[in-house]
């Protein structure tokens, strides 16, 4: 392998890694506030000591997050520093303003929140953490305004071979980031309540603190509910938004070889990219065109028709992404989320009908399901950068382009090693700590424990 390969892998490694933690912190900072705020409107002691559980883990899954999202910012100078030298001007900026602004603003009143029990009135506290999930939240939208960018380029010029930036408004109202953002804030509510929902059903299985479970598990529910239909519903109209905006990357995840009126929506293919066939395609027709246009019928352009228009546009060259891999990707996340769905939808029916926890099997498959949305993020983040390629910034730069030229495989094999191993330990950290703190369930105040008997005491002893 060279250094161009070696140089996407470890990319990919690190920064699939980074984004476990990254929904999850977007989704728990928002759930562990609404908790506070029950806390501190109601007076109620369990909701204190649920902000103060699930505060930790959040806490722990944050600081993962941001170790290993440290490592992002070193990959542009060392690997892709071509990349960097043309489009720094631009993709520098959200950047910047992410740091300085976004995440200083939460990393300060997270401290704060941490420290201030106690020293900060009720509503005071909990305004500190309303402030880490608000911050949070806008640290994504200014990293995803700079990915949007490599997605649709807009307001730039290329000046002396280098994109410089002539509307940084253009930038921030990118209609990629418009659909990206609420998708991926989204998909993170959706991870955080999945993951209260499962832990809580852990708990609720081993008859473990019922009371604080089941009002961790109803608001757990309520977000699963509302963000699950509604990451769907964004994705949708973002899909609709790709088939103009990069119809390449939506044929790919359609594997549609030839343009189609009305179009097909495949189920299960097998896709030859070779001969650019699928001899198995299993198919409903129309709903293609129902998903592209809102209309069944409805022209969607097919892999070899936008190849013919890149080649026309960009010069000769191979501009279709690896198929199968986008395909897959692309079912795989829809999958995950259509069994979401079904899950949120029953449990809700069950507990309205109180007869949740006799169903042990439906709790075992919410503690089961905590890994779906982790899958779906990942999966939707595979179709969404691999299915841009061979761009690296869609229609101005390839990725064969944007690697450093004076890094060796070997540098980039050896530094990729370190950051596995590296973020292998920490992995491993990260479960214990985790795994522990979840069964040992939340702390524990005098009055939660039983009386011990007093032993009788007598003069004449």
């Amino acid at each position: 392998m060279d250094a161009l390969v070696l140089a996407r892998l470890q990319f990919a490694i690190t920064s699939s890694y980074h984004f476990l933690f990254v929904p999850l912190t977007l989704g728990l900072s928002v759930l562990v506030a609404v908790m506070e705020t029950i806390y501190v409107r109601t007076g109620n002691e369990t909701y204190k000591k649920m902000t103060r559980f699930w505060g930790k883990l959040f806490l722990i899954n944050f600081a993962m997050g941001v170790v290993t999202g440290i490592v992002q910012e070193f990959h542009f100078g060392m690997n892709w520093s071509e990349y960097s030298r043309f489009v720094g001007d631009i993709f520098g900026a959200p950047l910047a303003v992410e740091a300085l602004a976004a995440f200083f603003l939460e990393s300060t009143f997270l401290g704060i929140w941490i420290f201030g029990w106690d020293k900060l009135s009720k509503t005071m506290h909990a305004a500190t953490i309303w402030l880490v999930a608000i911050a949070s939240n806008l640290s994504a939208f200014w990293i995803l305004a700079a990915n949007s960018f490599m997605q649709e380029p807009v307001g730039y010029v290329i000046r002396n071979g280098r994109a410089e930036m002539t509307d940084f408004f253009a930038l921030l109202t990118n209609p990629h980031v418009l659909y990206q953002f609420p998708h991926t804030v989204l998909a993170g509510f959706t991870t955080a309540a999945f993951f209260v929902m499962g832990i809580s059903a852990y708990h609720l299985l081993r008859k473990n603190y019922p009371d604080f479970f089941r009002r961790s598990f109803r608001i757990g529910l309520t977000m699963g509910l509302i963000s699950t239909f509604m990451v769907i519903t964004v994705g949708h109209f973002q899909g609709q938004h790709l088939v103009n905006s990069q119809p390449m990357k939506m044929a790919a995840a359609e594997a549609l070889w030839e343009s189609a009126d009305p179009a097909p929506l495949s189920l299960v293919a097998f896709v030859d990219e070779k001969n650019q066939t699928n001899p198995v395609d299993i198919r409903i027709p129309g709903l293609g065109s129902f998903l592209s246009h809102n209309t069944f019928s409805g022209e969607v352009k097919g892999i070899q028709d936008v190849q013919a228009e890149y080649e026309a546009m960009y010069g000769p060259g191979n501009y279709i992404p690896p198929v199968t891999s986008v395909f897959w990707s692309f079912r795989l996340m829809v999958a995950a989320g259509l069994w979401m769905i079904f899950i949120t939808i029953y449990s809700l029916y069950l507990w309205r009908k109180e007869q949740l926890e006799a169903k042990p099997w439906v709790l075992k498959a919410l503690l089961w399901s905590i890994p779906l949305p982790y899958i779906a993020n990942t999966s939707g983040w595979f179709m969404a950068e691999v299915g841009r390629q061979p761009w690296i910034v869609q229609g101005l730069m390839r990725v064969n382009e944007a690697v450093s030229p004076s890094v060796s495989a070997g540098a980039v094999l050896t530094t990729m090693i370190g950051f596995t191993l590296i973020y292998g330990v920490l992995a491993v950290v990260d479960l214990y700590l985790l795994t522990k703190f979840i069964k040992q369930g939340p702390e524990e105040t005098p009055a939660d424990r039983p009386l011990e008997p007093t032993k009788e005491v007598s003069l004449w002893t």
